[in-house]
């Protein structure tokens, strides 16, 4: 590979800083009946993440998170999403934030076939993540599942 995954993560990071300033991304948690968390694993960046991307022009971050669940996962919402909290993303760039919604109910259709975006897509119980769970991903489940107040930074 020409260049290594956190070089290019971070030519893509500087090139969104570029050309938007500052940076609105959205992060999903769907956790399924069974109690598991759905998280992706990206082509393009390492580590098992929740669902989500960047909000496009003209969409606001509900709209965003709705999409990025239906493409990432598989996952149509049964009510609407719920805006848990806004994080900023020092790992990405000072000036990325993150909106994280919660999934009160949904709907999978169907298993997650892998494609240039998303190479694995699945539910893991919450308290047993796979390895490689991103520090981020584990500390907003952690908040989440005993109700500790959240840390401003992702």
């Amino acid at each position: 590979m020409l260049l290594d995954r956190r070089l290019l993560r971070r030519l893509f990071h500087l090139g969104a800083l570029a050309t938007r300033g500052m940076t609105l991304g959205v992060r999903g948690v769907a956790i399924d009946p069974q109690g598991r968390v759905a998280l992706v694993r990206h082509t393009y960046v390492s580590g098992w993440h929740l669902p989500g991307g960047g909000v496009e022009r003209g969409e606001t971050a509900a709209e965003a998170i709705i999409r990025e669940f239906r493409e990432e996962a598989e996952i149509v919402p049964d009510a609407p999403p719920r805006l848990l909290g806004l994080f900023r993303n020092v790992v990405a760039a000072p000036r990325d934030h993150v909106a994280l919604f919660v999934l009160p109910a949904f709907t999978v259709l169907g298993p997650k076939a892998p494609d240039r975006e998303i190479a694995a897509c699945a539910f893991f119980p919450a308290d047993a993540l796979p390895e490689g769970t991103t520090r981020g991903t584990r500390a907003r489940l952690n908040e989440i599942r005993r109700s500790l107040p959240p840390d401003p930074n992702w």
